[in-house]
């Protein structure tokens, strides 16, 4: 007898032993709590064995041999879908191929962080959902996506990749998850009420949405959003500068800072405190409170305010008061510079 006719003898009587196998392995009750639950993500272009290796690290399936086996004997090695899974420990791996094939994946909640910019909007979706960060950013600036879907041209979308808690599936394309940003910041100016108060305060839509910016930058508590908002179009309706310290924030590199006297003088169409009126844009991603606050300000004969140090803000009538208000602020900064000592 040849080499090659014992060793098919070999496979033929090892076949009945896999096949007992793999049934035990499919029949066998879990050793681990029903209860018990892992989620993980499966990347797009995973291979199976890949996925057995994950599944057996997480002690998911007993023997990833036969898992391979069986998944390339079904057909649904081809048919594995990416995302973000949630397994129990006692599915067994027929349940598994069938989760893995034709179940769509568990959502992937990312946050918007209100007053963001568009780096900080791309992070958020790179971190949670791996996308191509940098042809997110370009989506951002390409004038005739930006044409297409707000019915304008703008040099960026920043503005309007309103802030939220999102669900999206793994996979989501960059151009889908633009689309539905600036979808939710568009369906706020639909409604009539909205159309109205920007007839009243004769805004552009533009124009709301880079008041809102400003406000989001300066309001820290929800409460005191309408009141800023008041100032600005206090000080816009008697042709003053807003003299707004966030669009300093916004033309100064690097992270934000303590501004200086020098940085008030510099020569920018965003410098509030140089230029009248509003900055040509958005200085970041304001919330959908921000923007009914830029439309529903609070009637105040306010022209003026400063931070108390705690969050909240001093609304001033006259620029007198205004400096009071700001000498308390000093005295309470220097007291934490002193006690940091």
């Amino acid at each position: 007898m040849t080499g090659k006719q014992k060793a098919i003898l070999i496979i033929i009587f090892l076949i009945p032993f896999l096949f007992i196998d793999i049934i035990n392995y499919l029949t066998e009750p879990s050793k681990y709590d029903v209860s018990e639950e892992i989620t993980f993500l499966i990347p797009k272009g995973a291979s199976l064995n890949q996925v057995a290796d994950t599944l057996s690290h997480y002690d998911i399936i007993d023997n990833k041999e036969i898992f391979v086996v069986l998944g390339k004997v079904t057909g649904a090695e081809n048919k594995l879908r990416a995302g973000r899974y949630r397994f129990n420990s006692q599915m067994d791996y027929y349940e598994i191929f069938d989760y893995l094939t034709g179940t769509k994946s568990e959502p992937i909640y990312i946050t918007v962080i209100e007053g963001s910019s568009n780096e900080m909007v791309a992070d958020a979706f790179a971190g949670g959902l791996n996308i191509d960060r940098q042809k997110f950013l370009q989506l951002c600036r390409d004038s005739l996506f930006i044409e297409r879907i707000l019915g304008e041209k703008r040099p960026s979308l920043l503005g309007y990749l309103m802030p939220e808690t999102y669900a999206f599936d793994w996979g989501t394309k960059e151009e889908q998850i633009i689309r539905y940003l600036v979808r939710q910041t568009l369906k706020i100016f639909e409604r009539d009420s909205v159309q109205k108060a920007m007839n009243h305060f004769q805004m552009t839509r533009h124009q709301v949405i880079t008041m809102a910016s400003i406000i989001e930058g300066e309001a820290i508590l929800d409460k005191e959003r309408s009141t800023i908002a008041s100032v600005y179009h206090n000080r816009l309706e008697r042709g003053m500068r807003l003299q707004a310290d966030p669009t300093i924030q916004f033309i100064i590199p690097g992270e934000p800072r303590r501004l200086l006297y020098d940085d008030l003088k510099i020569d920018s169409p965003y410098n509030t405190y140089i230029y009248k009126g509003l900055p040509p844009g958005p200085i970041n991603n304001p919330s959908k409170a921000s923007i009914l606050a830029a439309i529903s300000p609070e009637k105040t004969d306010y022209y003026y305010f400063v931070a108390r140090g705690d969050g909240s803000h001093v609304f001033s009538r006259t620029a007198s008061e205004h400096v009071r208000a700001k000498a308390e602020f000093d005295k309470i900064r220097r007291k934490v510079r002193a006690n940091k000592k």
